[in-house]
């Protein structure tokens, strides 16, 4: 197994996240036009809590974004052929722990439908659902919450 760093994201990484994005397989198809023309920007990344897991060589295998106001979950994403190694599951993990750091007591997320029971068995709890906003979002999406411990502390992960 590769060796994985957790590291805050930098105004350089803008474009590597974008494209990750915009490559998801998770967002072909019906799923398309929520991301159609999305891009991470430098200030973005400068205004919220951006980590990204990286491997060899400084290769981005995923991503999230923590708004701290309200408390939320903006993004998370795993490079394609990163999935099922962990990655997603030590995002989480620097998340909670960073929102703990903050000072945060919940972080909500709206997920991405097929993406639901990774958060659940990351510990997320349903709250709700979120009507679909057409054109863009044509789909209901699942609303969730990450309760945050008291005392959380972030790790960074080193595997």
């Amino acid at each position: 197994m590769q060796s994985t760093t957790i590291r805050r994201a930098v105004a350089r990484d803008a474009q590597r996240l974008t494209s990750l994005i915009q490559q998801s397989s998770a967002y072909q198809g019906r799923y398309a036009s929520i991301i159609s023309g999305y891009r991470v920007t430098a200030d973005y990344l400068a205004r919220h809590r951006v980590f990204v897991a990286v491997g060899a060589s400084d290769q981005i295998l995923g991503f999230y974004s923590l708004v701290l106001e309200p408390p939320e979950l903006d993004l998370a994403f795993v490079a394609d052929d990163a999935q099922g190694l962990g990655i997603g599951r030590q995002l989480i993990g620097h998340m909670v722990g960073q929102a703990g750091e903050a000072g945060l007591t919940n972080v909500r997320v709206v997920a991405h439908p097929p993406a639901e029971k990774f958060y659940r068995r990351m510990g997320a709890k349903r709250v709700g659902t979120i009507a679909p906003s057409p054109p863009k979002v044509a789909w209901e999406r699942p609303e969730l919450e990450f309760a945050i411990p008291v005392g959380s502390q972030a790790v960074t992960a080193a595997h």
